[in-house]
Parts: structure tokens; C-alpha cells; sequence
């Protein structure tokens, strides 16, 4: 076969491949519309990636030529209380090896982003629990554990502040989480993070998590909540 025909023969596939991902990006753009009128949010294909909402957070940081988009912005009411939302899908890219095994591979994930009314609020972190955490905890780099032995070995929970930790996780809460939490929650600089940081969710996942969302901050203790509102000034009725 001619050189001729076989430069032929490889833009005919990379045209049809481009055109495959053309067709991709806009059923996914239309999915994420209807799931923006569905949570009554704003929705922007685009949405940047230079926003301060990712800055604190190490899923956004990953590889290099990031960027945010697919995005939506509104506001969930949790009881009394209204709580600013931003979520949608985010790409990074990694780049390995040099000279002809150089390879660049695209990582993309869905992501939902609360805003809480509480700056201050200690971090935390809870995901479920990997056969590399038990290797890390064989070797001494534990987690923090709690009374309900199911619960500390389904889940990996890290915060600097364990008392905040254990009074959020009470069992209640445990009971809540055990069933229901399927991707990693993060609490950083007054803001609550859901995502897997792997893969993209479907519409109905996106309504999920938001819901999730919403019955986890519902279920926050009491005397937990009165001493973040002192702390920071806010009030919740």
C-alpha cells in the first residue's frame, strides 16, 4: 500500500474520530442542560480554570492544563438555610515519557462544590477505604478510627482537628454514611467537595450527589453547628 493511501486512510480516521467526539461533547453538553433546568441552576459550557473554588482543594491541582467545564451555579436550600452550589465536569492532563514516548492522557471527573456558611470550619476528609490505606495503616500511617468498627474499616477519615471529627461523625451520622456515601467528601476553607476525582457522572448521579449533599449537612449536630455559627459570626435558625 502507497504511502499516498495510507496518509489518506489516517486522516479519514482521525476525521471521523474527531467528528465521534464532536457528536460526545454535545450530548453531554445537552445531558448537563437538562440537569441544570432539573436543580433550577445556571449552566455555562465553559467555566474557566483559574476560579478561586478549586484552589483549595489537591483534585484540582493535579497534572497541567486544566480546566472546568460543563458548569453549574445556583443555590440548595438544606432547612432554613440557602447554600450556594457550583458543580459540572473538570479535565487535567498528565503528560509522561520524552522524545517519541512522550504521551499526554486526559483525566476528566464530575464534581460538586457547597458553599457553607462557616469559613473556618476545620478540615476534613472521608472516603471509602482502599487496599492502600490498609497497607498504610500495616505500616503505621493510620486514620482516624471511630466506635463503630464497620465504619472505620469501610472508610478512611482524615481531619487536623479529630474533636470536630468525631463530633460530626457521630452515629447518627455513621448510620447515614455507611449506605449512602459512595465518593469522596472533602470540607476545606468553608466549602463541601464530592467527587471520585476519576470519572464523569451521568445526570441522574449529579441529582444524587446534590441530594446526598443535602441530607449529610441536614444531619449535622446541633452543638456542632452553634459553635461554628460563634466562630464565624453566622446564624442559623
Amino acid at each position: 500500500m502507497s504511502p499516498i493511501v495510507l496518509f489518506i486512510g489516517f486522516l479519514v480516521v482521525a476525521g471521523v474520530a474527531a467528528y465521534l467526539g464532536h457528536l460526545a461533547q454535545e450530548k453531554r453538553r445537552e445531558e448537563m442542560r437538562v440537569v441544570a433546568r432539573q436543580l433550577g441552576c445556571t449552566f455555562d459550557a465553559g467555566g474557566g480554570r483559574g476560579s478561586r473554588d478549586f484552589e483549595h482543594f489537591e483534585l484540582f491541582t493535579r497534572g497541567h492544563s486544566q480546566q472546568a467545564y460543563n458548569t453549574l451555579s445556583g443555590r440548595v436550600t438544606v432547612g432554613d438555610d440557602t447554600y450556594a452550589v457550583r458543580g459540572g465536569d473538570f479535565l487535567y492532563k498528565v503528560t509522561s515519557g520524552s522524545g517519541k514516548n512522550r504521551r499526554t492522557h486526559t483525566h476528566r471527573f464530575s464534581y460538586w462544590i457547597v458553599y457553607l456558611a462557616w469559613p473556618h470550619c476545620p478540615p476534613l476528609a472521608i472516603r471509602p477505604e482502599n487496599v492502600f490505606d490498609k497497607i498504610a495503616g500495616a505500616l503505621g500511617f493510620d486514620d482516624i478510627d471511630f466506635e463503630s468498627e464497620e465504619f472505620s474499616r469501610r472508610f478512611h477519615v482524615k481531619s487536623s482537628d479529630k474533636k470536630f471529627a468525631y463530633d460530626l461523625i457521630e452515629p447518627r451520622m455513621m448510620e447515614f454514611l455507611l449506605p449512602r456515601l459512595t465518593t469522596k467528601l472533602e470540607l476545606e476553607h468553608g466549602k463541601l467537595l464530592l467527587s471520585n476525582g476519576s470519572s464523569t457522572w451521568t445526570s441522574a448521579e449529579f441529582t444524587r450527589q446534590l441530594a446526598f449533599a443535602n441530607e449529610f449537612l441536614k444531619r449535622w449536630p446541633d452543638h456542632l453547628v452553634a459553635r461554628l455559627d460563634a466562630s464565624s459570626g453566622a446564624s442559623h435558625a
